[in-house]
């Protein structure tokens, strides 16, 4: 009886997490494409918005401890739930990105995009596609996904050098764009960081898996030797 009441709670818990997943790769999306349009009262929503994302993570957290507390969790089940306590955290400083996009957006003020923007909405979609995919694999275990999505950061981080190049080359031939090229340079790291934490989320659903915790892809050092 014990047993079928944990596993109620736990798939209650694994609801949350994919709920506060699709949350953040809502704001995600929206932040990118506030910014795309300038839009700045939609930039003011995904700020709000982010309240939600943190309020959700607090309840999933607060569910969390509460299994731990009272099931006397051992073996798998103790790494799954540490495990998911670590993923929400993970999930909540995404939403933190797309907060920094947002207040990017805000703090430009009336100044126009340095350049439209094309491949970072491309990086945007392509973090989400592969946060999507890395919780599936995360609710069912699998570990084969688990390994291969991080294989993908590589894709992030050619959008984020071909930003980053393309940035240097409006700087170099007019001084005064720095700051617009800035703000566009930290919405791409923001992305490239999301990227990131897709990765850490796979480590720890094959650690859920087989107790293994080591690292898929050391994705800090790909892309710092490609500056």
């Amino acid at each position: 009886m014990l047993r079928k009441t944990f596993e109620t709670e736990l798939q209650q818990v694994k609801d949350n997490v994919l709920l506060l997943g699709s949350m953040v790769e809502q704001s995600i999306l929206d932040s990118v494409e506030s910014l795309k349009k300038r839009d700045i009262k939609a930039a003011e929503k995904i700020l709000q918005f982010d309240r939600e994302i943190n309020g959700k993570r607090f309840e999933i957290e607060n569910q969390l401890m509460i299994l731990i507390a009272t099931q006397q969790p051992m073996a798998h089940d103790l790494r799954l739930l540490a495990s998911t306590m670590e993923i929400i955290s993970e999930l909540e400083r995404m939403g933190d990105y797309a907060k920094g996009i947002a207040n990017i957006n805000i703090r430009m003020g009336d100044q126009p995009l340095l350049k439209p923007l094309i491949d970072i909405p491309r990086m945007a979609q392509k973090d989400v596609d592969m946060l999507h995919r890395a919780l599936t694999a995360f609710i069912n275990e699998d570990v084969e996904a688990a390994r291969a999505i991080p294989i993908e950061d590589d894709e992030v981080d050619a959008l984020y050098n071909q930003v980053y190049r393309e940035l240097m080359t409006f700087v170099i031939q007019d001084p005064k764009s720095i700051e617009r090229a800035n703000w566009l340079l930290w919405v791409a790291h923001n992305l490239e960081r999301v990227a990131d934490r897709v990765t850490n989320i796979c480590e720890r659903t094959v650690f859920i898996a087989t107790g293994e915790m080591t690292e898929i892809k050391d994705t800090d050092d790909e892309f710092w030797k490609n500056q």
